[in-house]
């Protein structure tokens, strides 16, 4: 799945006429990146959400067939956040575990490398990175191979992860739902693996950190 129902409201003026899914990196889109990273790494079956301007998304994107993927939407009237708009699509995911990106990140996070990351017990795995500079405090520590809510060192949640269905159980349908707690309380009762990903991720959050992605880009 691929979160794209938000507003982009930092990369405003943006984002008023174009979802930030479809703003140009490098002569593409973002999601597209992505696409073509998943469609690589032997994915077929793809889920998106949105909510702004989310038809331009559906019209850009069409059923994924030319990247060689099949892509139902899941649409929402409000953005219901990132566990309400999983939780939400769940009758579009199945019932096995499944991969989530963040459709505002660039990275070459090895997705294949995830499709057996749970393990017994588990009902999420996260990819953690090197804290950027914009969120130097990170999100959750990382030692030993074990993820915890307090310690060294803090690593930042990359919103690239794996999880059981199970997992956002709780969450009524169409309602809206913070993943943070969710993944706290799991992190609590041991019900969550991670690794460490030292390789690209960008968070194109702002205009400013859009353009800079896409010089460095340009000139690779």
């Amino acid at each position: 799945m691929i979160l794209a129902a938000g507003r982009g409201e930092r990369m405003r003026p943006l984002t008023e006429h174009t979802p930030k899914p479809l703003l140009q990196v490098a002569g593409k889109p973002l999601i597209v990146w992505h696409l073509e990273r998943l469609a690589a790494a032997g994915f077929t079956e793809l889920v998106i959400n949105h909510a702004h301007l989310g038809m331009q998304i559906e019209r850009a994107l069409g059923n994924g067939s030319q990247w060689g993927l099949s892509i139902d939407y899941s649409p929402e009237r409000q953005a219901l956040e990132t566990a309400g708009g999983i939780a939400n699509a769940l009758h579009l995911l199945g019932g096995d575990p499944f991969l989530v990106v963040n459709a505002d990140i660039y990275t070459d996070i090895d997705f294949a490398g995830l499709r057996d990351a749970l393990r017994d017990k588990q009902r999420a795995h996260l990819v953690l990175i090197d804290n950027p500079p914009q969120h130097a405090q990170g999100d959750f520590s990382f030692a030993n191979g074990q993820i915890g809510l307090h310690g060294e060192p803090m690593l930042t949640f990359s919103g690239v992860a794996v999880y059981e269905p199970e997992f956002f159980a709780a969450v009524p349908a169409g309602s809206p739902a913070k993943l943070a707690p969710l993944l706290r309380q799991a992190i609590e009762r041991g019900e969550t693996g991670a690794r460490h990903h030292r390789g690209i991720w960008h968070d194109v959050g702002t205009p400013q950190r859009l353009d800079e992605l896409n010089r460095d880009l340009m000139t690779r």
